[in-house]
């Protein structure tokens, strides 16, 4: 949800809503705030795509655009995909504004668990800090990693375990959080080559507005050229 360097203020405590998960849920923390995130393209994605070719790439869980508007002006032809009709608008809004991004974006508000993304139709999928519960990660990130292409690229950043007791960032529950190292066990070597599988600590602010370092899970993975996207590891 792009959610790196989150502005001060209140950040809405997701074990509130009966479906922190859901459409509804994130559609009223939208509203709640005229910007919920800090207008910056995530660290990870910085650090992993800015050497990649352009190409067609999936923004999942793209929130106010900040990652599909960079992606965009690099060159990229980006889908950039939402539960929260909110946040798409004020994406939208952000890339009109910016000549050089017509038609470079298609905002799509969509639940890519529910309807997953073209088999094969990206050259990178990045997905910053998708919140989603546990029992539906292992089928939305399959539905992901088949979305990339041969020689594509697989980027995928999470908040790690190891700060849940923390106070960086947004508030978490114990099931958005996982470990780069069990998404990578899930994909097939035989498609996929691991580039990175690590957890990297960054700077981030507590609630109070105080420095404190966080930890992200960050699985970067290219599909080889001789991949097959149908032959996926059965438990994704």
């Amino acid at each position: 949800m792009n959610e790196t360097n989150v502005p001060p203020g209140p950040t809405a405590d997701p074990a509130q809503y009966e479906n922190p998960f859901g459409r509804e849920a994130w559609e009223e923390r939208y509203r709640a705030r005229p910007a919920l995130w800090s207008g910056r393209p995530n660290p990870q994605l910085l650090a992993e795509a800015a050497d990649l070719a352009p190409g067609r790439a999936l923004d999942a869980g793209s929130g106010e655009g900040a990652d599909a508007l960079w992606l965009a002006r690099r060159g990229w032809r980006v889908t950039a995909a939402d539960l929260a009709d909110t946040a798409l608008q004020r994406a939208a809004a952000r890339a009109d504004a910016d000549p050089r991004l017509v038609g470079r974006i298609t905002w799509l508000r969509a639940d890519l668990a529910e309807q997953p993304p073209a088999v094969a139709g990206f050259d990178l999928v990045t997905a910053q800090y998708l919140h989603v519960p546990a029992a539906v990660r292992p089928a939305l990130f399959a539905g992901l990693a088949a979305a990339v292409a041969p020689g594509g690229t697989l980027l995928i950043t999470g908040h790690h375990p190891r700060d849940l007791a923390g106070g960086g960032g947004p508030r978490l529950l114990p099931e958005m959080l996982f470990t780069a190292e069990e998404i990578a066990a899930d994909l097939d070597p035989a498609d996929w080559r691991v580039r990175s599988a690590q957890t990297r600590p960054r700077p981030a602010e507590d609630r109070e507005g105080r420095p404190v370092t966080v930890h992200d899970a960050v699985l970067v993975a290219q599909r080889r050229l001789s991949g097959s996207p149908a032959r996926l590891s059965p438990h994704l």
